[in-house]
């Protein structure tokens, strides 16, 4: 059993949301002395044997406490994820961007879209220059591709759906047996589904935000992991209602990735988080 399977086992309430790969922590048990040569360091968690453990370990007995797993992002491997899309490319290129510049410390492993993208766009140039797979499978009301998906992200850690346009099924969710996190152009639980930006316009609100949340077989109905909001009024239109979800959706969708990849998601009881 993994460390991070380990420590997640002894919080309240835990659910299936936020399983870390644990992949990236390599744990070496030797003892360190006179006569034995220290190890070459690697990426991950070190662990050396030291007197004060035993101390530690009779505290931790008597305050019943738990040990936790780190990440250092600048050191350990980074995460393994696949990225799926529609035909809006906002989200997917700031992604991309993202990941070239370092502020999302994740390796893309491939994208996919339900829609055909040109070899003279934008997206397809960048994935192209710096080797990235993109896979174009075109769904309908009969297929959804989820098997074919499924061949193309087993090897990954998680998914981020960067405005994919289709419901994955139970099945789906079951099979890969990760996390995948979503990002939707409203202020969840309100105006779930399509088309958020003009139910929130026809409704009158004040303020329009991003939701970022991780999935689950109920529509939009997954623990929240991070939401922006932006203020709004009567001087807007329908296009600038959209316009400004756009702006807030890309940066919501970055932090919630980020703050995943830093260990600082936790699952709180049945459908929440807690973000350090």
């Amino acid at each position: 059993m993994s460390i991070f399977r380990r420590v997640s086992s002894s919080l309240p309430h835990v659910t299936g949301i936020a399983k870390r790969s644990i992949k990236s922590l390599r744990i070496t048990g030797e003892s360190l002395d006179s006569s034995t040569p220290a190890p070459s360091l690697t990426h991950g968690i070190h662990v050396f044997h030291c007197p004060m453990d035993e101390d530690f370990l009779k505290l931790s007995k008597i305050f019943n406490a738990t040990k936790s797993a780190v990440r250092v992002p600048d050191l350990d491997p980074k995460f393994k994820i696949a990225v799926l899309a529609s035909k809006q490319d906002h989200c997917l290129v700031d992604l991309l961007h993202g990941w070239q510049d370092g502020r999302l410390p994740v390796n893309i492993s491939c994208i996919i879209s339900n829609h055909e993208r040109g070899p003279n766009t934008h997206v397809i140039r960048f994935l192209e220059r710096h080797g990235i797979p993109y896979h174009h499978l075109g769904t309908s009301k009969e297929s959804k591709r989820e098997e074919e998906i499924l061949g193309l992200v087993q090897d990954t850690d998680f998914l981020v759906l960067a405005r994919y346009m289709q419901v994955l099924s139970g099945s789906f969710l079951n099979n890969y047996g990760k996390d995948v996190i979503n990002i939707h152009h409203g202020l969840l639980p309100s105006f779930k589904g399509g088309n958020p930006s003009r139910q929130a316009f026809v409704a009158g609100v004040k303020l329009i935000g991003a939701t970022s949340h991780f999935v689950t077989e109920e529509l939009d109905a997954g623990p929240i992991i991070e939401q922006m909001v932006e203020r709004v009024s009567h001087r807007d239109n329908l296009r600038s209602f959209a316009q400004k979800s756009e702006n807030l959706e890309k940066q919501c969708l970055t932090k919630a990735i980020k703050s995943y990849c830093e260990l600082r998601v936790l699952p709180y009881e049945d459908n929440r988080t807690v973000v350090f």
